[in-house]
């Protein structure tokens, strides 16, 4: 009697596991499902194409080190970078009792504008926008970047008239985008059902839980792999990878758009 409990457990068991095994695999079908209907991707900037960790994590350090503080590695920052960015600064050991945050906020982005010619667009950044361009995607930006900032640094990185329309924030502390970036979407009438947004922060996927659209995290920008993966949301390693969510043939467009740049040489 006891060996056929244990049988029967097993059996259980295995059909359960089973069970959960195929239905997760539907869950992934249906999320590829509902990525093929996309028409209209929202791009963020920072992190996102524009790989500018590296000279973040330079700043801050500056700052931090003039006040005798310790150090970012980058694991750490990727790890207890967060938005409001004011939260992160506190986890990093800036002390807002003893100075304000709008001083530090600024001495921080007087430091960003200044290196900001080091960061580059990551390499596969053209050829990816370039992809959902031929593909009849619309795209736009909307950044947690001051507004002017924005505009001047994608034009100065060359992906400018990529997008239909881009929109930053209106000051320089970096806080939610989430009223704006609705502003944006009911100007714009999108199409809720159809659109995308493609980030690299935990706070893109809020964005777009708040704008009830779905939304695509891309691990190679301000947080990690595994703090993406928290959220539920689909996560992929870099820009490439993020055609293949929509099932876009990108080889022949990446070969156009690097014979392109080599004409431009």
């Amino acid at each position: 009697m006891f060996i056929w409990t244990i049988i029967l457990i097993f059996i259980q068991s295995f059909i359960n596991f089973t069970g959960l095994f195929y239905f997760l695999i539907i869950l992934i079908e249906l999320e590829l499902f509902f990525m093929h209907e996309i028409n209209t991707i929202i791009w963020d900037w920072n992190g996102t194409l524009l790989n500018d960790v590296d000279m973040c994590l330079e700043s801050i350090n500056t700052l931090l080190q003039n006040r005798n503080l310790d150090p970012l590695s980058r694991e750490r920052y990727r790890d207890i970078f967060t938005f409001p960015v004011r939260n992160y600064y506190e986890i990093a050991g800036f002390d807002f009792s003893n100075e304000s945050w709008d001083k530090v906020a600024h001495e921080f982005m007087d430091l960003y504008f200044e290196n900001l010619y080091k960061a580059h667009v990551f390499h596969e950044a053209s050829s990816v926008l370039e992809a959902f361009k031929q593909n009849n995607f619309r795209q736009f930006m909307v950044s947690a970047m001051e507004h002017e900032s924005l505009i001047n640094s994608v034009k100065e990185k060359g992906l400018y008239d990529c997008f239909e329309d881009i929109s930053g924030i209106q000051d320089h502390y970096a806080g939610s985008k989430v009223d704006m970036a609705g502003r944006f979407v009911r100007d714009k009438d999108l199409d809720l059902n159809r659109t995308c947004l493609i980030g690299d922060s935990i706070h893109d996927f809020e964005v777009a839980e708040k704008l009830g659209i779905c939304c695509l995290l891309v691990a190679n920008g301000h947080q990690s792999y595994s703090r993406l993966r928290e959220t539920g949301c689909q996560v992929v390693e870099n820009l490439t990878e993020t055609m293949n969510s929509f099932k876009i043939n990108h080889v022949e467009i990446n070969s156009q758009v690097k014979k392109k740049r080599d004409e431009n040489r």
